[in-house]
């Protein structure tokens, strides 16, 4: 809004929009992209296979810790700004990783402190988030706001996608052999990883400037709490108020389960990929990609289910557990890729309702903006807890496949006990039967209004 009250021109308002699409898109791009790079640095500096997952263990500690405080922050002052003072924060992240390799630090424990600057790249991605979803709301009237946010979401997983491929292609043979023999980078990239790294912070360096072209919305919030104590204090009210709603430990359990689950599947993937199929990085992070794109089209088909039938999904989210068992049989191209697709089909058509589901509870309970918050809170403590989990496993030594068995199970398992707690709190809470018109796991129920 301008000062008198007023929304933004209705062409600052489309150029805005499209320069905080274009910021996000290449930011996310990135993000994905650099995660394969770093992988391929820590294989150059022949660090032990475990700290790949302990690099993304290192990241979303990040958004567990700055989790009430990043809100208060992006509401401090404009979000452009905020969007590219974080993007700044990472490209520092890579110049540091960058730096690290390059200058030869053997007696600095390298692959340690690649570590060290990925959670870099964490806390700008931590403090990016709020920012990006509160600025659309700044700009867009509410009519549009679920349209504006389908398209933010609908590039942010196309850019999971092109970014993951564009990490593996950037540490390719072909490509990393034109970036090692280019004029601009020949004097200072020594390695594939290198240059796939100095690449990536140019995307960075793009997308912060996309975000020192949005324009401001002029938008001013009440003086934000400044007291950690306090901040962390209301934050936990937030997250007590969701867990204790019927609905909402239920929707927050699942999706918790699925980021958690889907982080650790991707680094599955990956050592599986080295593993079982004796694929390179650069080939195995097309498989994250294939899964990814199955994930598309499980959100897309997804899309027809109604509020008031989002707890028929969960025995998809148990189905998914078992066909992750199947991948220890698969060798050929064909029968990896379609197992893939239909683990991320299967994710993202469980996932999506029950997260339309958490984001109607968390509205009707506290607000959108506090429920992002303590679903992204949750997500990432998840994804610390099973990350930790793989990470020991492969400290331990065990086969992959071993591991693809213990992950499945666990899935499936989990997803059991989620459905016998939904009907049980269905059961328990008829009003909530007649808020969503539903029963059991989802069957509607005749309404007399």
């Amino acid at each position: 809004m301008t000062p008198d009250g007023s929304r933004l021109g209705t062409n600052d308002l489309k150029r805005g929009f499209y320069l905080v699409m274009a910021a996000q898109a290449f930011s996310s791009l990135a993000d994905n992209a650099l995660f394969i790079a770093a992988i391929a640095l820590i294989i150059e500096l022949k660090g032990p296979g475990w700290m790949a997952p302990f690099m993304k263990w290192s990241f979303a500690l990040a958004y567990v810790l700055l989790a009430a405080f990043v809100g208060a922050f992006a509401d401090s002052f404009p979000k452009g700004r905020v969007m590219f003072l974080t993007n700044a924060l990472k490209v520092c992240g890579c110049l540091l990783m960058f730096c690290y390799a390059s200058l030869g630090l053997a007696h600095m424990h390298q692959p340690y402190l690649v570590c060290l600057a990925y959670a870099l790249v964490g806390v700008g991605a931590a403090a990016y988030s709020p920012a990006k979803y509160g600025i659309v709301t700044e700009m867009l009237p509410p009519d549009l706001l679920v349209k504006g946010n389908s398209w933010i979401e609908g590039l942010t997983v196309l850019s999971i996608i092109i970014g993951t491929m564009l990490g593996g292609l950037l540490i390719s043979p072909h490509v990393s052999n034109l970036l090692l023999h280019h004029s601009i980078f020949r004097k200072v990239v020594h390695t594939p990883a290198e240059g796939a790294i100095l690449a990536i912070a140019i995307v960075y360096l793009v997308a912060a400037l996309c975000n020192l072209l949005i324009p401001r919305t002029h938008v001013r919030y009440p003086r934000q709490q400044k007291n950690p104590v306090k901040l962390i204090r209301a934050f936990s009210g937030y997250v007590r108020v969701l867990w204790k709603d019927k609905l909402g430990q239920i929707s927050l359990a699942v999706t918790t389960l699925f980021w958690g689950a889907g982080v650790t599947l991707q680094l599955i993937v990956i050592e599986w990929g080295k593993r079982h199929l004796g694929y390179r990085l650069d080939q195995a992070s097309i498989l994250m990609g294939v899964a990814a794109a199955g994930t598309i089209v499980g959100a897309i088909l997804a899309g027809r289910i109604p509020l008031s039938r989002t707890l028929c999904v969960l025995p998809v989210g148990a189905l998914m557990g078992l066909v992750v068992l199947f991948m220890p049989l698969a060798y050929s191209p064909w029968s990896v890729y379609v197992l893939l697709l239909v683990v991320g089909a299967l994710a993202g058509f469980f996932v999506v309702p029950m997260n339309a589901l958490l984001q109607h509870r968390g509205h009707v309970l506290l607000s959108a903006g506090h429920s992002i918050a303590v679903q992204n809170f949750n997500e990432q403590i998840n994804i610390l807890v099973m990350v930790a989990v793989y990470t020991l496993l492969l400290w331990l030594k065990l086969p992959i496949n071993l591991i693809i068995v213990l992950f499945g199970l666990i899935v499936f398992v989990l997803m059991l006990i989620f459905m016998a707690w939904s009907r049980r709190n269905m059961k328990a809470s008829p009003e909530l039967q007649r808020e969503i018109g539903m029963t059991g796991h989802g069957q509607a129920l005749d309404r007399d209004d």
